[in-house]
């Protein structure tokens, strides 16, 4: 007896990557996407963008302001009498040339920064949505399975009652049947309270997805290998977290020589105006300060440059963690592609076996203890595929996922 999956198998063979989000077991794009954006830490990484264009705008207009400085003093001189003398000056420091575009730089760069941060918290969140949705499916494909064991056992057992009364089976048989059915309904039991908690933990995280009553069966596409290969080389190219972890480097890179820049202080400039002697002396003039730097702004200097420089390992440190993502997603899927394959042929012959020993045991060539054995085997195997089934559909969404080909906004010229 053939899968009926196969069927979903080959749907999905003809069916192009873009609609893969539409499928039946998944849910609706539009709700995903709401999900994904509404979720806290998604929401928190885009606070954290409208944080670094205020510092871009800080940095544009840099730290300097103006200052205004005034006293007045009454002197008192010897047999000429008392005085009112004041004076004020406004002066503002100004950056050196070159400065104020490296502070615009640093600042562009924190911004796409803190963007592809963003991007980043999106993706994590959807493989969380992806680990709790799958959760879900296989606990309601086991309950499933477990459900029609059950169903299969009373309607056995209650055929098996009417034959004992009718002197034509053994209560022995009745014996064994009601062990059979009491072990399939706590299974059964278990399964259920699997299915539930793995609802509520889903439903809680994220809210805005509407779960039908029943999880829908899990199918899974087989994707050629090639276009597998091709979605291993995109989770590197599409990754937020390099690029990330790139802009960051030129980011402290721009900061370290602004640091240097810094060596030399800028000047303040400004104007001075005085009154002496109550107004007797006036005068005005142009005053300037300019701080000499020393030791604290050399030691600041070769921390931004050592900062830079570690931005720069991590950045490296970054593209070889994601690579070996990619690696072990494209393994991960291939090989439980394969896994599942060969569970599923292995429960169509567990099948195959119960359906020949339910003809057996019809003809009376075969005892109940055997026809339970081979449904014991039948749905344990139809366990063993769904569990299969669902690791490959997880390895295959997370491929989907990590490569920007499901779920995930990609630009071309951004990322």
């Amino acid at each position: 007896m053939r899968s009926p999956l196969f069927l979903g198998v080959l749907v999905a063979l003809l069916t192009p990557a873009g609609a893969l989000a539409q499928r039946a077991d998944l849910p609706p794009s539009e709700k995903v996407a709401e999900a994904l954006d509404n979720h806290p830490a998604v929401a928190a990484a885009r606070a954290r963008v409208d944080a670094a264009r205020a510092d871009r705008d800080m940095l544009a207009k840099g730290i300097h302001e103006i200052a205004v400085t005034g006293s007045y003093v009454r002197r008192s001189v010897d047999r000429e009498g008392g005085y009112d003398e004041f004076d004020a000056t406004i002066a503002r420091p100004f950056r050196l040339p070159g400065k104020a575009a490296l502070d615009r730089e640093a600042g562009a760069l924190g911004i796409e920064v803190a963007e592809n941060r963003m991007e980043d918290a999106r993706h994590q969140t959807a493989l969380l949505l992806s680990g709790y949705w799958n959760d879900w499916l296989v606990a309601g494909a086991l309950y499933r399975n477990d459900l029609d064991t059950v169903r299969w056992l009373e309607k056995e057992l209650s055929a098996l009652r009417r034959r004992v009364a009718l002197r034509d089976a053994a209560a022995l048989d009745v014996d064994q049947a009601m062990a059979a059915l009491a072990q399939a309904q706590a299974q059964v039991a278990s399964s259920l309270a699997a299915r539930e908690q793995a609802r509520v933990t889903l439903a809680a995280n994220f809210p805005e997805i509407p779960l039908p009553t029943e999880p829908p069966e899990t199918s899974v596409a087989m994707v050629p290998a090639q276009k597998l290969a091709a979605m291993r080389d995109l989770v590197i190219e599409r990754s937020h977290e390099i690029r990330a972890a790139e802009r960051e480097a030129q980011r402290l890179a721009v900061v370290a020589r602004r640091v240097r820049a810094d060596r030399i202080a800028d000047p303040s400039f400004g104007v001075r105006l005085f009154s002496e002697r109550s107004g007797m002396e006036q005068g005005a003039g142009v005053v300037m300060s300019m701080p000499l730097g020393g030791g604290h702004r050399r030691a600041a200097a070769d921390r931004a440059s050592a900062e830079g420089n570690a931005a720069q390992l991590e950045h490296m440190s970054v593209q070889r963690t994601v690579r070996a993502i990619a690696d072990a997603d494209l393994s991960s899927a291939t090989l439980r592609l394969e896994a599942w394959k060969n569970t599923d042929l292995s429960a169509q012959s567990a099948a195959s076996a119960l359906a020949r020993t339910e003809r057996g045991y019809q003809l009376g060539q075969i005892d109940l203890a055997d026809l339970l054995y081979a449904r014991r085997q039948a749905g344990e195997a139809r366990r063993s595929e769904i569990m299969a089934r669902s690791e490959a559909a997880r390895a295959l969404l997370k491929l989907e996922i990590d490569s920007h080909s499901l779920w995930m906004v990609h630009d071309e010229d951004g990322g």
